[in-house]
């Protein structure tokens, strides 16, 4: 299984990429907008690299409900720090965002990925990656981004989810995106209750085998936390066990805060992959 970057391109038979968490709201439901001022995200972006993140993901927005902000606040969030990003670092850039306009002036500052948690509900966002032959990410929302989902229900979240993302990739396709550059997510805890979330990590084999490199965003997650009665502050080992067991039923990328835990797990798990 390829993946391309940029000018990269990545063989993810047996290896898993670690993309770091990086946060340009006031308001993250993890660092309560601990990197919010530039200097200290430049910080926590030289951390990430040096414990070993293949890329960085930077996010204006959090999913969550909140205050609203704008297209030109986010745009102001985001488009500077991955620029700044882009000068200090040689490692691929993503942009965390649904909105099309925003991710393609990041493009043209040097993000190549756009991790769109809409499952692209902005019509423009899939011609805007193609036009910067940027990779994305199809990830599975029940209703959108900032929108409570109390009471989420499914018949078989598994098989709706595997429908939904499908049908994403197939979308990107259409759109003039290689199957290189489609990336899926099962979006864990939105628009999930954490049982449903869970069974979406233990269905990892059956995503992985939809035809696109699989994502798996459960680092500090809420799921985690309901499951085993620990605060946010207290998920970073659950968050390294669902990394280990997302990589050995498919999992190809990593999206995470520990990204020096996430690092030795992808590693490990490649020697023993690769191994005889």
């Amino acid at each position: 299984m390829q993946l391309r970057l940029g000018p990269v391109r990545y063989d993810l038979s047996e290896r898993a990429l670690v993309m770091g968490i990086l946060n340009r709201t006031p308001d993250s439901f993890y660092d309560k907008g601990r990197y919010w001022d530039l200097d200290a995200f430049y910080r926590r972006a030289e951390t990430l690299v040096g414990e070993g993140a293949d890329l960085l993901d930077v996010g204006g927005v959090k999913a969550g409900p909140g205050p609203e902000v704008s297209a030109a606040e986010e745009l102001e969030r985001v488009v500077g720090a991955i620029e700044g990003l882009a000068s200090r670092f040689d490692v691929p850039l993503s942009v965390d965002t649904w909105r099309a306009e925003v991710a393609a002036e990041a493009y043209k500052v040097g993000a190549v990925v756009g991790n769109d948690i809409s499952g692209f509900a902005d019509p423009e966002y899939l011609p805007a990656a193609a036009a910067a032959g940027a990779t994305v990410v199809a990830t599975h929302i029940r209703l959108a981004p900032r929108v409570a989902d109390p009471d989420p229900r499914y018949d078989d979240v598994v098989a709706a989810v595997a429908a939904f993302l499908t049908e994403r990739g197939e979308r990107a396709r259409a759109a003039g995106l290689g199957d290189d550059q489609i990336i899926v997510d099962a979006g864990l805890d939105l628009g999930k209750t954490a049982l449903q979330s869970l069974a979406l990590l233990q269905a990892s084999d059956r995503l992985s085998k939809l035809g696109w490199p699989l994502l798996l965003s459960a680092s500090n997650k809420t799921f985690l936390g309901v499951l085993f009665d620990l605060e946010v502050a207290e998920r970073r080992e659950a968050s390294v066990a669902a990394h280990a067991l997302g990589v050995a039923l498919g999992c190809r990328i990593l999206r995470a805060h520990d990204v020096r835990g996430a690092r030795r797990v992808a590693d490990t798990l490649a020697a023993v992959l690769a191994a005889p």
